[in-house]
């Protein structure tokens, strides 16, 4: 729900309410649907939410950002709807600064936990009124790897010639795969948070581990748990993203991931305890597989 991708589970998503508060509000896009009708859906969410454009239009299940897009009016957006080839979403732009927020919870448990935190700075090039965009990017040490992806997300901006001190954002999707740099943020897990997240998850039934990417206005709303807006909820094979701060170190970053699947395995032997159903090696192996013919459907 919610425009929630990145390794998630879409059964949980169904039932939930796209109007909540903590949600940026969506629409899904079945690919059963004929094309007409999800044209159809996709423009009336955008009058009867007004949501301005750019809209984000995204894989309903994915993986690291892929197939995620920024459309930038009614006539893109009608185009794309009717091109979907899998389950998508449409979702309303929301601003502010990136977080990964990591939740554990044990089934015994009566409350969850914060089990880590990832602030993400998103790559960008400042103007000096000389170069352009795409002159700046390839001048840059660790933007010109890139190039390819930014000149795809910039389309003919990337040709703009920014003013001296003009900071550009070079993409809208917070992901490494784009540029993005994970930093641990530690010092923003608080009781107010705890206890927002802890409010979110619970919508979830059966939910009791993964990342919600969150966006709040600043660090500070969300150290006090206030202004946040859920952008994504990523499932049992994520990954608690402060792992890839550049300061930790590789004995820090498997310590963090050791604890994080010590917490996985417990909470599902608790599950399997109480009667969830197992997933055999053939059945991980056939999802996997047909993640892989999907994301192959995917325009990014």
């Amino acid at each position: 729900a919610g425009g929630f991708d990145g390794e998630s589970q879409p059964e949980i998503h169904e039932g939930l309410d796209p109007s909540a508060p903590e949600l940026a509000s969506f629409v899904r896009l079945r690919a059963a649907d004929a094309p007409a009708e999800r044209e159809r859906a996709a423009l009336d969410f955008v009058d009867a939410s007004g949501a301005d454009f750019p809209v984000i239009v995204k894989p309903d299940a994915g993986q690291r950002g892929s197939g995620v897009e920024l459309v930038p009016d009614h006539s893109a957006l009608g185009d794309r709807a009717r091109a979907v080839a899998h389950d998508a979403m449409v979702q309303e732009r929301v601003d502010g600064e990136e977080f990964g927020v990591f939740y554990t919870r044990r089934p015994s448990e009566e409350r969850g936990s914060v089990f880590g935190i990832t602030r993400k700075e998103f790559p960008t090039v400042t103007g000096d009124g000389r170069r352009t965009v795409e002159e700046l990017v390839l001048d840059d040490p660790r933007a010109c790897a890139l190039h390819r992806v930014y000149s795809r997300e910039l389309g003919e901006t990337i040709d703009d010639l920014p003013a001296p001190g003009e900071v550009v954002r070079l993409v809208e999707v917070g992901t490494h795969a784009r540029g993005a740099v994970f930093l641990d943020g530690a010092e923003l897990v608080t009781p107010e948070l705890e206890a927002a997240i802890e409010r979110i998850a619970r919508r979830y039934e059966g939910f009791y581990f993964g990342r919600f990417d969150v966006r709040a206005p600043t660090a500070a709303h969300l150290a006090r748990g206030e202004g946040l807006r859920v952008i994504e909820l990523n499932g049992v094979t994520s990954e608690a993203t402060n792992v890839y701060d550049p300061r930790h170190s590789i004995f820090a970053a498997y310590r963090i991931l050791f604890r994080q699947w010590e917490l996985a395995y417990a909470i599902g032997a608790e599950n399997v305890a109480r009667g969830a159903p197992t997933t055999s090696l053939l059945g991980i192996a056939r999802a996997w597989s047909d993640y892989r013919r999907l994301r192959r459907s995917h325009r990014r």
